[in-house]
This record gives structure tokens, C-alpha cells and sequence, in this order.
């Protein structure tokens, strides 16, 4: 197998942390049929070869007072502006993601602030950036579904490795 392919038990276990990233381990080798020492071998691989980023709680950001979210597309002057939005993007802690993207906009980012006076206030500082043509925001008015979790489903390992061939 080649060195940076999963095979079904690496996704096995990627399918259990995504369900819960706190099982411990002795879980994780009951369910996937391995020793605790080959699942902790298996895991470290997993996080030296990137597939795994961290273990992290999500929050349930009403609870926190940061009950607000909206998408904001970003239009850029032009593309030598790249790093710099990127960069400024990185230090507002408001805005949790930042997609560069296709279509009507240069960027998409997607915001949580407490009200919509802290979101005027992040909209001013977004727009007050260099290299910032427009932007559009969207509120979010519920969240049917939200998820952090991949559809390691689609990842077929035996399709992959003969298409290689």
C-alpha cells in the first residue's frame, strides 16, 4: 500500500473520532478489532501524515453569547491582494472560516458575533481593509445542519489505488 493511502481501518477509526473525538482508546482498538498499542501506532501516523488536524470541542456558540452568524462575500480589487486579506482574515477571531472562491466575490467568510452591532462593527473593519471592493453579507437565520464531520464514505481505497495504476 502506498505510503499516504488509509485503508479501511484507518478509516474505520477516523469514522469513530469523528463521532466522538474524546473515545479512548481501549474503545477505539474494541471497535476497530486492533491492540491499544497498534491503535496508538495507528494514530500517530494519522496525525504525522495530516489526516488527523487536532481534537477539539465544539461549543454551542448561543451559550457563549455569540448567537449571531452570517456569511460575508468579499469581493477583492484584484488578486495582488491575496496574502494581505488572508492575513488580516486570520486575526479577527469573529470570523471562523475564509473560503477564496469562484463566482460572484473573491471570498466567502463565515462570521459568529453576539449581536448585530458587533457584526456592523466586523463588516466597518472588513471593509476598511486594503484591497477590499465590496462586500455582500448574508444573516443566517437558522442552522438546520451544520457538521464538522466528512463523508469518509466516499473515500474508496481499492477505486483510488487501481486508478493509479
Amino acid at each position: 500500500m502506498h505510503a499516504d493511502r488509509l485503508d479501511k481501518i484507518d478509516i474505520k477509526i477516523l469514522e469513530l473520532l469523528q463521532q466522538n473525538g474524546r473515545m479512548k482508546r481501549k474503545a477505539l482498538a474494541e471497535n476497530a478489532g486492533l491492540s491499544i498499542p497498534s491503535i496508538s501506532e495507528r494514530l500517530r501516523r494519522l496525525e504525522q501524515r495530516g489526516y488527523i488536524k487536532g481534537y477539539f470541542s465544539i461549543l454551542a456558540p448561543k451559550k457563549i453569547e455569540l448567537g449571531l452568524a452570517a456569511f460575508v462575500f468579499v469581493t477583492a480589487e484584484s488578486s495582488t491582494f491575496y496574502a494581505s486579506i488572508i492575513a488580516q482574515a486570520e486575526k479577527e477571531t469573529e470570523i471562523m472560516e475564509c473560503h477564496a472562491v469562484t463566482g460572484a466575490g473573491s471570498y466567502i467568510f463565515k462570521v459568529r458575533t453576539r449581536d448585530t452591532e458587533t457584526l456592523e462593527r466586523l463588516l466597518s473593519q472588513i471593509q476598511s481593509w486594503a484591497g477590499i471592493k465590496d462586500t455582500a453579507t448574508h444573516v443566517v437565520l437558522s442552522s438546520p445542519k451544520e457538521s464538522t464531520v466528512l463523508p469518509l464514505s466516499q473515500y474508496k481505497p481499492e477505486c483510488r489505488k487501481q486508478q493509479l495504476l
